[in-house]
């Protein structure tokens, strides 16, 4: 067998492996990823939370509404 009829071969055989490995895709990584993502807006989510219903913001939030609606 020449050099240039095995290398023809070690490519279509490499060529064959990178499309099925194309063909199958990434499905868990995207399914890690949106878990992480997920985790992360709830954790966000609940320290937004923890901040509005402090006092001090919840002052805030008020005198800008009282403000915005021309009460004070």
């Amino acid at each position: 067998m020449t050099v240039r009829r095995r290398a023809g071969r070690v490519r279509a055989s490499l060529t064959r492996r990178v499309r099925a490995l194309r063909a199958t895709g990434d499905g868990g990584m995207a399914t890690a990823e949106y878990a992480l993502v997920m985790v992360a807006a709830a954790a966000l989510a609940g320290i937004l939370l923890l901040v509005i219903r402090s006092p001090f913001v919840q002052e805030l939030l008020e005198a800008l509404f009282r403000r915005a609606l021309g009460g004070g």
